[in-house]
């Protein structure tokens, strides 16, 4: 039997109560998300008059044919004398939760349309843009560079020079400094930040809404209070552009009312800017994002407040008989292990080369090998290629080799071109094997194409220090390569203060700036616990020296989103802290943290 369809039209959305957050989004995502497809099907893809934008001599300004500013609320321009329509830029006044033009959305700006673009920012008293996209991806352009790279450069009648460049992991943050020209003198001039989010692959979302987030809250931190409109652009102006604008307002939403409401704030924005927020894809990351922030909150803490911090995480409340610590732990042990991809390292010829059945790497980041000729599975090792601070993949986190491993470790070694090794275990502990020892004592082993030979061996500080000669034979080339075997970790628990391992870091740091940035491998016996606080704290202490804040949780949340089981112990969680308080005591004397 057919049914009619429903005469009540469209589907109606309801706002969502922050309780039942979770829950709606498990029932949305259900079925390869089939429900969110539905949810953003039905939203009315906006409309308007776009007689400006359509105009012959405009047209030129478009990036893309399709994606137009409507008449009513595009950003006008004053008018150049003598210069006709130079009123018209592709970009949108957009409203946030309650703030009226809160955001201009604009495309990336084209080798056409920087003057203009810079013209707007002056004009509207902008001091924040947002930039969602690369210039290039994949191989087409997205948007013009707009900015100079260092010094100064006119654009129009706009000198814009750069004064500061801070490259992170997710997102690098530029500032400048822009002045008219005009003819009678300079007015005076402006500061203004761009922060521009590299890390949104071409196609699709983020993998985790983290970097977002924290993306979010440092434009809302660096955006003066009685500045002009922020400007947000990606490459048309509409997708990521959209997204960013839809999760900065609902959170906004969370705040003050307790529900979200993503369906009738689209619809309402898509009056404004058409296409605003451009696939389902998109719009379920919305609800991943604001999930993430709801369920987490804000875990960030700057220096001053660590020590008060640290005394409430371990307060017992008469309620609970569990710590604060615990909590926190306990949640990280949420994050969901994503079997279903973990294929490679789960075929039997690769179990074999586990050493913890439960510790295998993620396919979407592990560390591929050339394949022998002929040999199947010889591209595989256990191993992740795991985020600095400040660039991708800065780490290797792998297990410590097995005997029949070996040679694979030192293939890894060659082809990623690493020039650091860090071991945190012993060989064997408690009787047990923890790892094979895949370096000579004295003289040369060679491990199928691979030398290595020994240099020098020294002891500093519960630190040894192994200079190795590797030779690859088929290319008769060397290099250096050194190893920080790391002897303070006791075979139960953790080292008993926090020194040790702030000496080994600051050690290895300084090897990586003296080789170029190849990625530094970590090891311990299953490449996990003391891995993963290794890496941690190494992420955790360098944004403490740059920024003056921390995020332990967050930290270690998104290492195990990148392998599994990353500190693995509350014991592991907590000496993440201590270490980071150790680091300040011995610090602060003479550092700025304060």
């Amino acid at each position: 039997m057919l049914l009619s369809r429903s005469p009540t039209g469209p589907k109606k959305y309801f706002p969502i109560p922050l309780e039942n957050l979770e829950e709606e989004v498990r029932i949305r995502s259900a079925d390869d998300g089939k429900l969110f497809r539905e949810e953003y099907n039905s939203l009315p893809p906006g409309q308007g008059a776009f007689e400006a934008a359509n105009r012959e001599e405009n047209r030129e300004k478009n990036r893309y044919p399709n994606i137009l500013p409507n008449d009513h609320s595009r950003v006008i321009l004053i008018p150049i004398d003598g210069v006709q329509y130079s009123d018209y830029i592709n970009a949108s006044y957009i409203d946030g939760y309650k703030e009226k033009n809160k955001f201009i959305a604009a495309q990336g700006p084209k080798h056409e349309t920087v003057n203009d673009f810079w013209r707007m920012m002056w004009e509207q008293r902008s001091a924040t843009i947002v930039m969602l996209t690369n210039l290039k991806e994949r191989t087409e352009d997205k948007c013009y560079q707009y900015w100079p790279d260092q010094g100064c450069w006119t654009y129009g009648n706009i000198r814009v020079s750069v004064e500061d460049v801070i490259v992170l992991v997710d997102y690098t943050i530029r500032k400048f400094c822009i002045q008219p020209q005009v003819h009678d003198g300079c007015k005076s001039p402006r500061l203004i930040t761009q922060l521009h989010f590299t890390s949104w692959p071409d196609f699709g979302v983020p993998f985790t809404p983290i970097g977002m987030l924290k993306f979010l809250k440092k434009v809302k931190a660096l955006n003066p209070s009685h500045s002009g409109p922020i400007v947000v652009h990606c490459s048309a102006g509409v997708g990521r552009t959209g997204t960013f604008i839809v999760i900065d307002a609902i959170i906004d939403m969370m705040h003050a009312e307790q529900k979200v409401d993503v369906f009738e704030f689209v619809a309402r924005i898509r009056n404004q800017r058409p296409q605003m927020v451009q696939t389902d894809m998109q719009y379920s990351f919305i609800y991943q994002a604001l999930l993430e922030y709801y369920l987490y909150g804000d875990t960030e803490l700057d220096v001053a407040s660590l020590e008060k911090h640290m005394q409430t995480l371990h307060n017992t409340t008469p309620h609970f008989d569990k710590i604060g610590l615990e909590e926190e732990f306990k949640k990280l042990t949420n994050v969901r292990i994503m079997k279903e991809n973990m294929r490679t390292g789960n075929l039997p010829a690769n179990m074999k080369k586990a050493r913890v059945i439960q510790i295998i790497p993620y396919d979407f980041n592990r560390v591929i090998l050339s394949m022998k000729r002929g040999q199947e599975y010889t591209d595989y090792i256990n191993a992740s290629f795991i985020d600095g601070y400040r660039q991708k993949d800065y780490f290797i986190a792998t297990q410590g080799p097995l005997p029949h491993t070996v040679e694979d470790f030192w293939r890894m070694v060659w082809e990623w071109k690493s020039h650091t090794i860090v071991i945190l275990t012993e060989l064997q502990e408690r009787e047990q094997d923890k790892c094979c020892q895949y370096w000579p004592s004295e003289g040369t082993v060679t491990h199928g194409e691979i030398n290595i030979e020994i240099k020098s061996d020294s002891l500093s500080d519960a630190i040894s220090i192994r200079d190795f000669v590797v030779t690859f034979n088929q290319e008769k080339q060397a290099r250096l390569v050194r190893q920080f075997h790391f002897h303070g970790w006791p075979e139960i628990g953790i080292p008993a203060e926090g020194k040790g391992m702030i000496d080994l870091i600051s050690a290895v740091q300084k090897q990586q700036q003296q080789t170029g940035n190849h990625p530094i491998i970590v090891h311990c016996s299953a490449g996990a616990g003391r891995t993963g606080t290794f890496i941690a704290l190494s992420n955790i202490l360098e944004r403490v020296k740059a920024e003056g804040l921390l995020d332990v949780f967050q930290t270690v949340k998104s290492l195990r989103l990148q392998r599994p089981h990353m500190v693995q112990t509350l014991e592991q969680y907590e000496f993440c802290y201590r270490v980071v308080q150790d680091f300040i005591d011995i610090f602060s004397d003479y550092a700025n943290f304060k």
